[in-house]
């Protein structure tokens, strides 16, 4: 039986162990560099994090003053429009009231009293309807509704509000016919026809004075 031997490993030189010991310095110098890079990266990320939110909260609480700012100026113009329209509109309820009964009773209706700013209200004291000026007789009660710019919404709203006065009136034993006008400081074509149509007189104004706007040929008024 032969024997077979195995030859050793042939051994390293000293200059083979020098430059594979070189060899791993300088991968393990390349590998400190990285992550050196890596963690001066990281570093700069989280730097530029904390930088983004401390910009993003400054955002939120400039943004948020700035919405405060923006609320308090539209409060502000809104309590300013509302106190010019109540303005106008008490002007305009004063330029018409004094002198209101008068023009209708010029086609005969004959009112001898005149109410501003009447409520109607429920057993409950729910208020049901308000009314800008009623005028009234023992036939007839006349509601009129007086706006600055009459629109066409506004005389829906007077419609439905008619209804209101007539329920009102049945439950308080009040046979009086009601009839309904409108009337305005500025009045466009298109809402003082459909006025018309609903069956409302037209208040409108003319030069300094208010006129009952003149209503197409065979119109009459509307009974509730």
């Amino acid at each position: 039986m032969n024997d077979r031997t195995q030859n050793p490993a042939p051994e390293m030189t000293f200059e083979q162990l020098w430059a594979l010991f070189q060899e791993n310095a300088q991968q393990q110098k390349e590998t400190d560099r990285m992550m050196k890079e890596t963690d001066r990266e990281i570093k700069d990320i989280a730097q530029r994090q904390k930088e983004t939110d401390r910009m993003m909260k400054e955002n939120a609480q400039q943004m948020k003053e700035q919405r405060k700012d923006f609320d308090r100026d539209i409060k502000a113009v809104n309590q300013a429009i509302g106190n010019l329209g109540n303005r106008l509109g008490s002007l305009i309820e004063h330029l018409v009231s004094p002198d209101m009964h008068r023009k209708f009773n010029a086609l005969g209706y004959a009112f001898t009293r005149t109410n501003t700013r009447v409520v109607c209200k429920d057993a409950h004291d729910k208020t049901l309807a308000e009314v800008d000026v009623l005028l009234e007789n023992g036939e007839y009660a006349l509601a009129v509704e007086v706006k600055t710019e009459l629109t066409v919404e506004d005389v829906k709203a007077h419609a439905e509000r008619m209804a209101v006065l007539r329920a009102y009136a049945d439950r308080h034993n009040d046979a009086r016919r009601y009839l309904g006008a409108v009337a305005g400081g500025i009045v466009s074509e298109q809402a003082r026809d459909y006025a018309h149509k609903s069956g409302f007189y037209v208040l409108e104004q003319a030069g300094d004075t208010v006129r009952i706007a003149e209503p197409p040929e065979a119109w009459q008024p509307k009974a509730w």
